[in-house]
């Protein structure tokens, strides 16, 4: 398995030919922007091993005790975390769980302190608008931070078979 250093360096060493395979599919500036901020945002802090103290976990600062929970309800490496597709999706919903959760805090205490009530219904539809208008920018992010995590992912993998290779052809028969 590459080290954190290592998985760095990946990122960064791909990132011109992910923003220029962006480029040439999307034929938008725009769009390669967010693919490749997504890349460049996943493959340094978003990525699989937020499921264990690395270098991604650490760089989140005195955030990083909100991967806490994350970290003790999955097994390095499973599906769940460094699974196609679904350790990204999982990732993004538990953050936006801790950020609707401390919205709703900062709400809730913004009307006490006002005495004037909020209108939630206008809240989430305004919220929902605003994904619909701007769904093809969320599938753009959403495509970065999968081809980071997989760049990650893919690493691990080839990492461990090369180890395995090796020790399999060092064994005396």
């Amino acid at each position: 398995m590459p080290s954190g250093r290592t998985h760095d360096r990946i990122t960064l060493w791909s990132l011109p030919w992910v923003a220029g395979l962006a480029l040439w599919l999307t034929r938008s500036s725009h769009f390669t922007a967010i693919i490749a901020s997504g890349y460049l945002f996943s493959g340094l802090m978003f990525g699989p091993d937020l499921d264990i103290r690395s270098a991604q976990y650490k760089r989140w600062g005195w955030l990083r005790w909100l991967w806490l929970p994350y970290q003790k309800s999955l097994r390095h490496r499973s599906r769940w975390s460094h699974g196609l597709l679904l350790g990204t999706t999982l990732r993004i919903f538990y953050l936006l769980g801790i950020l609707v959760i401390a919205s709703l805090f900062t709400i809730v205490v913004v009307e006490l302190l006002s005495d004037r009530p909020h209108d939630w219904l206008r809240l989430l539809l305004d919220f929902a608008q605003r994904l619909v208008h701007h769904r093809f920018e969320a599938i753009a992010l959403f495509l970065g931070l999968e081809a980071g995590a997989m760049s990650h992912a893919c690493a691990d993998w080839l990492g461990s078979t090369w180890k395995r290779t090796k020790r399999q052809h060092r064994r005396p028969r």
